[in-house]
């Protein structure tokens, strides 16, 4: 029996009980779609972050200093122990084209124009080279030492007239102490601009760590013991106690973490850059030194290998979920057995007929194996369809870049005509051996 005519009575054995094939490949659909869809949200989620990090941006360290057996992302745990003397040390070394400190600090709301919005964690001090130029949408990057701020769209639109560059903002502080800020530039995206502040978007407001760090340390008084800069809980230097007279100065402010520029995006400069920054930074002559201790380690990631973290934990629910798609083809090419196998008992007499007017055993075995291949293709088709559908819906939900697998769509495919081959052998092989006389007086 040729081949095409394998496939026509097996595809007129399916059409005629067309629920109970669509029920035998419900476990094969939803096991490919599951694998699809999760595979092209990971992939997607993957490019997504991988192209937020810009060809500047593949060259910085960021480092912060935190319990070793401390658990979560960038900055978990994070004690400010860098001090600008700390900064330039490293900002000096050969291997290292800048570095600068990073600092969030606290805040009450934001004015501009009379109005008023609510923001507690908006303001960000750092160094001009964190406003890398490409990120830029309008204006330019914040010089250092002046009262010039760089903010994102969702700070630029959440008044009910637009800030824009040349404007002035105002900033409440915790306690009611108001700052104000000259706008020179907006960027073109309200995500976080690193790992420290994450991907998501957010209102942002840049400053200079001075003077709108550093400025409000000096004078304060009685804040430093043993070197050491008491903090509030916004991470900001506040006064300890009322013993000690002596005036806190700039150059005892403390920063959360560091921002260690590399020559280039090379992992030999990378590394050559992270080697000599923590030399420095944990030699005995530096003050991040002294409160280091035994209990404190300081950690220096690029972005690609903070996001590897997260693409590590995505492989591992991306197995735990192929392992559950396992479990459902398994379930899937079990149906196509066990229906298979009815088939067989309800066509008895019908293959005893095949093999009077002379159909040989390879015939009845191709016969059923190509139904079980057919349904076992249908399957996939279908499951991969969903499975993109699935895939293309949650990447437009959460707003990020689509990447389709197309190997595992390929791979989809055969994984339905495998199944179908494995499920349908042994009821393939039973029609094949059915004797055609107790065939025909079956009833």
């Amino acid at each position: 029996m040729r081949p095409l005519e394998f496939g026509r009575l097996a595809w007129r054995s399916i059409g005629s009980h067309r629920l109970r094939s669509a029920l035998t490949t419900l476990g094969i659909i939803i096991g490919i779609a599951a694998v699809i869809a999760f595979v092209t949200l990971g992939a997607s989620l993957q490019a997504g972050l991988l192209g937020d990090i810009s060809p500047d941006d593949q060259r910085n360290l960021y480092g912060w200093a935190a319990d070793p057996d401390t658990e979560g992302g960038p900055l978990a745990g994070a004690q400010p122990v860098f001090t600008q003397d700390d900064l330039e040390r490293v900002d000096e070394l050969e291997d290292v084209d800048a570095a600068y400190g990073y600092m969030p600090i606290s805040t009450q709301a934001l004015a501009y124009d009379g109005e008023l919005t609510p923001q507690s964690d908006a303001l960000i001090a750092a160094g001009p080279p964190y406003i890398r130029p490409a990120t830029i949408d309008e204006g330019r990057q914040f010089e250092m030492g002046e009262r010039e701020a760089v903010i994102n769209p969702a700070v630029a639109g959440q008044f009910e007239e637009n800030v824009s560059v040349g404007d002035e903002l105002t900033i409440v502080r915790q306690g009611g102490e108001q700052t104000s800020v000259t706008v020179v530039g907006i960027t073109d995206s309200s995500e976080g601009l690193s790992p420290f502040e994450g991907f998501e978007p957010s209102p942002r407001v840049y400053v200079p760590t001075d003077p709108y760090y550093t400025e409000e340390v000096d004078g304060i008084g009685a804040g430093f013991e043993d070197g050491e800069a008491a903090e509030d809980e916004a991470g900001e230097a506040e006064p300890a106690d009322d013993d000690n007279d002596e005036p806190a100065t700039a150059e005892d402010a403390r920063f959360l973490a560091i921002v260690v520029e590399a020559p280039s995006a090379d992992e030999g400069d990378i590394d050559q850059a992270r080697d000599s920054a923590l030399a420095v930074l944990e030699s005995g002559d530096s003050d991040a030194s002294e409160l280091l201790g035994d209990d404190l380690e300081i950690t220096m990631q690029t972005s690609t290998e903070l996001l590897q973290q997260l693409q590590d934990v995505l492989d591992l629910l991306q197995n735990f979920i192929v392992g559950i798609a396992a479990i459902s083809l398994v379930v899937g090419s079990i149906g196509i057995a066990n229906i298979m196998l009815v088939s067989v008992t309800e066509r008895t007499r019908e293959i005893g007929i095949m093999k009077a007017v002379g159909a040989q055993n390879r015939d009845v075995l191709g016969l059923f194996l190509t139904e079980a291949v057919v349904l076992g293709i249908i399957g996939a088709i279908l499951g991969t369809v969903l499975g993109l559908a699935v895939g293309y819906a949650g990447a437009w939900y959460i707003d990020i870049p689509l990447v389709y697998p197309y190997e595992y769509v390929a791979l989809a495919v055969a994984v339905g005509i495998l199944v179908g081959v494995l499920s349908g052998l042994y009821p393939a092989w039973r029609a094949a051996r059915t004797d055609p006389i107790d065939a025909l007086r079956y009833e």
